[in-house]
């Protein structure tokens, strides 16, 4: 990647991602092999008037080296200043940037049993600070970066020179950082997406039918004042931010009982290191009671029975299957690109700012709203080309919102 574009990537992530203010700390959580991009990150944060911008970095290697090697037991606990590193900073007020560019099969020979148990210890000693982030309460934003394993992944008919080179610029291009004015296209592209989430919150939908040739066959309630949202979010303070770069969703939470029926996965999923492969989750009153994959089938089981919240849905999110990503062929084995590039639904928590003054709510109000809690939040596709939804409204009436993998204009 150029350093021109390596810095307009930087600069329309600092400033239409984080939307960082002037005095605002920046945390910056990258894997080490993207030291570059996240450098100019740091350079770029600085120069529009962070106070202080810390990197968090990560090592998947070493991850795995500890995985296969260490005793069992150190995967139990978590270390106190690690949570007190990310409250101490959330409660500052700080900006949060995430670089999602794992080896999606990294993990494949850890014993996946380890990796759910150490994942478990995570989530719940940083469940505060992930409330906070799902709250909305902090600035967030997930991006990626081109790593050589990744790229072989996507491209294993590419030289891996050439692999990382074909993944760049397809991040490039999806992020609209190509572009003569990245910030610009970034605001047109925002207004779009609100003419769809103005519809979908006009119409307020009690259910939503979905059905394709795969054999997805579920219907899915949606709870009284639910909000769909797209494109930009806002903190509690008042300040724009996109939490995924890219992004062509609208999305809302689905009520945690309402959810009945079959529904088939339409991408591989990569989870923990791993891919689950040709998937299937059955419905009932809300709660998982049967699933089936034809690749990763215990990691699967163990992202389900996490706790009681992640056999039920969080997150039910609109995108046609004609959009940039869908449209480019990619298969990129990252949800962050994979969820923009069709419908998705998502197990696990669900975000409170999704329903009318749930930011405002204490967790039994949530609870009794309809809104789902648990430990993880893990997106899936479903999306295809035939796709079919149909909303259904208060009195019954049935209204088409996608047709052949599409919004219904």
């Amino acid at each position: 990647m150029s350093p021109e574009l390596l810095r307009k990537y930087a600069e329309t992530v600092i400033k239409i991602g984080v939307n960082l203010q002037p005095g605002q700390k920046l945390v910056i959580k990258s894997p080490i092999e993207t030291s570059e991009f996240a450098r100019t990150l740091s350079s770029i944060a600085f120069d529009a008037g962070a106070e202080d911008v810390i990197i968090d970095w990560k090592d998947e290697l070493h991850s795995k080296i500890r995985y296969l090697k260490a005793q069992e037991k150190v995967f139990e606990t978590f270390p106190a200043w690690q949570k007190d590193f990310h409250m101490q900073l959330a409660q500052e007020g700080a900006a949060f940037i995430s670089i999602a560019a794992n080896d999606p099969e990294l993990m494949k020979d850890v014993n996946p049993e380890v990796l759910m148990k150490h994942q478990k210890t995570i989530n719940t000693a940083l469940q505060e600070y992930r409330n906070r982030l799902m709250g909305n309460q902090n600035a967030w934003n997930v991006i990626a970066y081109p790593t050589k394993s990744w790229a072989k992944k996507v491209f294993p008919e590419l030289s891996q020179e050439y692999a990382v080179e074909k993944l760049g610029e397809a991040i490039i291009t999806s992020v609209r950082a190509d572009l003569l004015d990245p910030v610009a296209a970034w605001e047109i592209h925002k207004k779009s997406l609100k003419e769809r989430m103005n519809f979908l919150n006009h119409h307020q939908f009690e259910k939503l039918h979905f059905q394709s040739s795969l054999g997805t066959d579920l219907t899915i309630q949606l709870p009284a004042g639910h909000l769909w949202t797209a494109g930009a979010e806002v903190t509690q303070e008042g300040i724009d931010f996109i939490a995924n770069m890219p992004t062509e969703e609208v999305f809302t939470l689905p009520h945690k009982d309402g959810a009945n029926g079959k529904v088939v996965s339409s991408k591989p999923l990569p989870y923990n290191g791993n891919l689950i492969e040709d998937f299937s989750l059955t419905f009932q009153n809300g709660k998982v009671i049967d699933c089936t994959a034809a690749k990763g089938y215990e990691t699967l089981k163990g992202l389900i029975e996490t706790d009681e919240g992640s056999h039920r849905l969080g997150e039910v999110a609109l995108v046609p299957y004609d959009s940039p990503i869908s449209n480019s062929g990619i298969l990129f084995f990252n949800t962050l690109f994979d969820e923009n590039a069709s419908c998705h639904l998502a197990l696990g928590k669900a975000y409170p700012v999704c329903l009318k003054d749930g930011h405002k709510m204490t967790p039994e109000e949530l609870s009794a709203a309809g809104v789902n809690e648990s430990l993880v939040h893990e997106d899936f596709m479903i999306g295809t080309s035939d796709m079919s939804i149909i909303g259904i409204t208060k009195d019954g009436k049935e209204i088409p919102v996608f047709k052949n993998g599409n919004f219904v204009d």
